[in-house]
């Protein structure tokens, strides 16, 4: 048990999807893992274990922006013996050809966050996907015909960012969207020696304005759920 994770030793199962949203984690504990048990809700954070296909996969909440995300996921690993996390969330697309409703596997993650560099005596390190579990999630993709994108994104500290550059910057590159964990998590993940991937839904477009409804991103989120789940265990 840790101040923010009311588990105990054996509770969380060693692969982890993790969702910003708390209520996600329990939608998805509650729709598609058999025999969960909720672990842990300091903070109304949930978490749960259950089993996917007869393997045991847990699936907790992560808040939003990289501090929450990383603070959740070190004790995780830490504390619980978590070896590996699959993020699961919404990004803002930045390219024209990437619409809503895409699913979009994160290769790796740059970010404006000092969080990283922090890990890093202050250089500037690549921060990327493991590549066996993306190689997973594209095999499964294709297998299921789910339509993904494979590219980079970037991981912003701010929702309502006043730098009027930023968008522009990102599309020049060709980053494909921009949320605000994944950069965190992959930093950690190299730091720790665990295996990461962020399994991503275009819920709005930075460049048209465009944005989904709550039912269009239950429909779309739930492909992206499917996929991480058979990414986990396969």
């Amino acid at each position: 048990m840790t101040a923010h994770i009311n588990g105990q030793k054996g509770d969380f199962a060693e692969t982890i999807i993790m969702p910003g949203d708390p209520l996600r984690a329990k939608y998805i504990a509650e729709t598609f893992l058999d025999d969960a048990v909720e672990i842990t809700n300091i903070r109304n954070m949930l978490g749960y274990t259950g089993f996917y296909k007869g393997q045991r996969i847990s699936v907790m909440g992560h808040g939003m922006g990289i501090p929450s995300m990383v603070l959740y996921a070190h004790e995780l690993i830490n504390d619980f013996g978590v070896k590996r996390i699959i993020r699961v969330g919404s990004l803002g697309a930045t390219q024209q050809d990437v619409k809503l409703h895409d699913v979009i596997l994160a290769q790796a993650a740059g970010t404006d966050s000092p969080t990283n560099a922090k890990r890093s005596s202050g250089y500037q390190m690549a921060t990327s996907a493991t590549f066996d579990l993306l190689h997973k999630a594209y095999s499964s993709a294709v297998e299921k015909q789910i339509s993904v994108k494979v590219g980079n994104i970037f991981s912003g500290d701010m929702y309502y960012d006043p730098d009027e550059d930023m968008i522009p910057a990102l599309e020049r590159f060709g980053v494909l969207g921009i949320d605000m964990e994944v950069a965190g998590l992959y930093g950690l993940a190299h730091q720790q020696g665990i295996e990461s991937l962020a399994i991503l839904t275009v819920s709005d477009h930075c460049l048209t304005g465009e944005e989904t409804s709550a039912e269009e991103r239950q429909l779309s989120f739930n492909q992206m759920i499917e996929l991480a789940l058979e990414t986990a265990c396969s």
